[in-house]
């Protein structure tokens, strides 16, 4: 793995910030009493039936099964989704109801893209931290299986309509360089002197890491089964799929897909198209003492970050040392990173930039072979980190945006 670490230059990147956007750390401590996630689905695969919201009522709903949290003591939820055009109204509002809570239940629905999960759960801690609120559910869901194409109202000139495809004018695709997110990360491959052949290994290493996690158990605690109801029976999903479906052999000789010459970004080494969702319980001291909870982990501090639109790959740097400031944190203090992986070339520039040990960053795989449902995966990574982490351990999550974003939180594991 130290390969990762080249000492080529990155001059180009000096280590800066171009906004002080959010940093915070408690001073009224925030805990999570449970994280679960929905097994990832493959774009058009196993849950392909059910739309966001219906993904997320099954983790709101297991979520607090798993603490034996009381329904009505939920006193607001956030959830992230990013491709809700065809949802309905209010996407958040939708999970939270289906999921049995009462229709009085202040609902939310975050767009920040990909980091969409993440920043519900920042926004949860804060108002918690403020004396707002005692306990809310938080997380993220994504259904890119059921986003539609888009006709735009104007009547269309002689010849017909053009259709715009709903995932990549929305989701993928970088609005002030007219470029779609690839384009962005292949602009930081370069920058970064990142090759492909150090992208197609980290791809490789993620999938392989991932098969092995499921293998011997570590997702366990997290993967809520998903009931799909199909005809006259009901069928029930348990495990990711997207991380199966890899052929090693081919993927050297892929082609790049956003760069045709020397390009470094294939099918392989980026992320997928996915669904799935996840959700948090997060609340404060009184409410664990008052119902006698048991804590999983305890939110240490969060930040945000903005830099160029089309560095956006490398924004998670400046989000992880403004962290690191806020909370006097370094890099040894912290046990794991997960680094959300919407492309490789992301987390080898993050791990160059900030010269991590690429042994402590997502050791159990992440997006590429995982899967990226845009809205869910922010959230998805602080729940590893709950269930992954050691007592007394420090992990640290982080995940670009679309915009030129990032977010990163802090957790520590009681």
């Amino acid at each position: 793995m130290n390969r990762f670490l080249s000492k080529k230059s990155v001059s180009k990147f000096s280590i800066r910030q171009f906004s002080s956007s959010n940093i915070a750390q408690s001073n009224k401590d925030v805990y999570i009493v449970s994280a679960v996630r929905t097994p990832i689905g493959s774009f058009k695969g196993s849950l392909a039936s059910l739309p966001a919201a219906q993904l997320g009522a099954q983790a709101i709903r297991q979520c607090l099964d798993r603490a034996s949290f009381p329904l009505n003591e939920v006193n607001e939820v956030y959830m992230g989704n990013v491709l809700s055009a065809g949802q309905g109204q209010a996407p958040a509002t939708q999970a939270s109801i289906f999921a049995g809570l009462p229709k009085t239940t202040p609902s939310t629905t975050i767009n920040k893209v990909c980091a969409s999960g993440m920043k519900s759960i920042m926004i949860a801690a804060q108002s918690i931290m403020c004396g707002q609120q005692n306990a809310i559910v938080a997380g993220g869901m994504e259904s890119m299986s059921n986003v539609p194409f888009y006709l735009n109202r104007a009547e269309p000139s002689y010849g017909g309509a053009t259709l715009v495809d709903g995932i990549v004018f929305d989701g993928l695709t970088d609005v002030y360089n007219k470029i779609h997110m690839g384009g962005c990360g292949e602009n930081s491959a370069k920058k970064c002197q990142i090759s492909r052949v150090e992208q197609d290994e980290f791809a490789v290493s993620s999938y392989k890491k991932s098969a092995e996690a499921w293998k011997s158990g570590v997702f366990k605690n997290e993967v809520i089964p998903v009931t799909i109801k199909q005809k006259n029976k009901e069928v029930v999903f348990s495990e990711d799929e997207e991380y199966k479906k890899v052929n090693f052999e081919k993927m050297p000789s892929l082609r790049t897909v956003f760069q045709k010459e020397n390009g470094t970004i294939t099918a392989a080494n980026a992320s997928k198209l996915n669904d799935g969702a996840c959700a948090l319980l997060l609340v404060n001291e009184e409410t664990i003492k008052r119902l006698n909870l048991s804590p999983l982990a305890r939110i240490v501090g969060y930040a945000d970050a903005q830099t160029e639109p089309i560095d956006f790959p490398i924004a998670p740097v400046y989000a992880t040392q403004k962290l690191f400031k806020a909370t006097g944190l370094n890099e040894k203090d912290i046990s794991q990173f997960e680094i959300n992986e919407a492309f490789s070339v992301v987390v080898l520039a993050n791990i160059k930039m900030l010269n991590l040990d690429p042994s402590k960053v997502n050791p159990n795989g992440g997006a590429v072979a995982l899967g990226h449902p845009i809205g869910s995966s922010g959230a998805r990574i602080v729940a590893h980190l709950v269930h992954n982490l050691k007592s007394g351990q420090k992990g640290l999550a982080s995940i670009c945006n679309g915009g030129g974003g990032a977010s990163a939180i802090v957790l520590e594991k009681l």
